[in-house]
């Protein structure tokens, strides 16, 4: 397995390649029947390859260790603390519904507007071209503006974001953990401010049988650091002193400490799926169940994958290798 991190352009030597024409990813599954194009693309090998890739990367360790910082990245997260700031100048305003809160959508303009400039600061000029294609996949990973929802597809479209960055040569193998600790879990910090100041709807949720109504990947990562863990089990979760003492070291546990805020009740009932996980004996197995289930409820389902985009950095076309 070659990891998308070693593509060409991604090893210092490796001049990038210039014949590259980048284009403006659009939607290629229009129907049900098109999942099979799907699942058979360059676009999904590639997907899903760096997702078990980052896996790999973070198993077994901390968000609080050390791990290399290189500039693309600070650059990232200097993107991400942009958007948050935007969420301060942005109040919610005064509307007769609760959910869904309309000041989303000035939100959401400002960044449609400003998403190719804020890309192009992170990638260097030689590879200025791709900002178009790669921006793409920023606007669709924050939700949607007309029914201010957000849900796995567009977290999907953050991490096609990270992965279209990696194929270009802006991240390189050496950013694994920093992608998931440093990158990624901003994105999520920005991601709960969003759903917490706008009120914004799950998309596509299953209620009570789905896993969580915003979130999928940090439960897949944030198993992953637990693997082997010489004391914290999967029982010990649902433990909320537990939680407390640990969450800023797990992802998981980030996870639930937020759910936990969120929702009232037992545990049991709001987060069935989540309970139901609590009694596999050991994170590896957690793991490999979420990853899994990550296939099964999200990328094999067509109203997530309909919203997909497709451009030259993660083609439709089959896979060639």
């Amino acid at each position: 397995f070659t990891s998308l991190l070693h593509l060409p352009g991604t090893s210092e030597e490796v001049a990038p390649p210039l014949q590259q024409s980048f284009m403006i990813p659009k939607k290629e599954i229009n129907m049900v029947s098109d999942m099979a194009k799907w699942k058979r693309s360059q676009a999904y090998a590639d997907y899903m390859g760096f997702i078990l890739t980052l896996n790999e990367g973070v198993r077994g360790k901390k968000l609080t260790c050390e791990y290399k910082v290189s500039e693309p990245i600070e650059k990232l997260v200097a993107l991400l603390n942009t958007l948050d700031r935007w969420i301060d100048e942005t109040p919610p305003v005064d509307q007769p519904s609760r959910f869904g809160n309309k000041a989303f959508r000035t939100w959401y303009a400002k960044l449609d507007q400003e998403a190719e400039k804020l890309v192009a600061t992170v990638i260097p000029k030689h590879l200025a071209d791709a900002a178009p294609e790669v921006a793409v996949y920023l606007k669709e990973s924050v939700g949607n503006s007309t029914r201010i929802d957000y849900g796995t597809g567009h977290e999907a479209a953050f991490a096609a974001f990270l992965c279209c960055l990696c194929k270009i040569g802006v991240l390189r193998v050496d950013d694994q953990m920093a992608i998931v600790f440093k990158v990624f879990n901003r994105y999520l910090e920005v991601m709960r401010k969003l759903q917490k100041t706008y009120r914004m709807e799950p998309a596509g949720s299953q209620g009570v049988w789905g896993l969580d109504d915003f979130q999928f990947l940090p439960f897949i990562w944030g198993s992953s650091q637990l693997i082997d863990h010489p004391n914290l089990e999967p029982r010990h979760f649902v433990d909320k002193k537990v939680v407390n003492e640990n969450h800023k070291d797990f992802m998981f546990l980030e996870c639930i400490l937020f759910i936990t805020e969120m929702k009232t009740g037992p545990f049991a009932e709001h987060s069935n799926q989540l309970w139901n996980i609590s009694a596999v004996p050991s994170w590896s197995k957690v793991n490999q169940g979420l990853i899994r289930m990550y296939k099964a409820e999200c990328l094999e389902k067509f109203p997530v994958i309909q919203h997909f985009k497709f451009g030259s950095l993660l083609p439709i076309q089959p896979v060639t290798s």
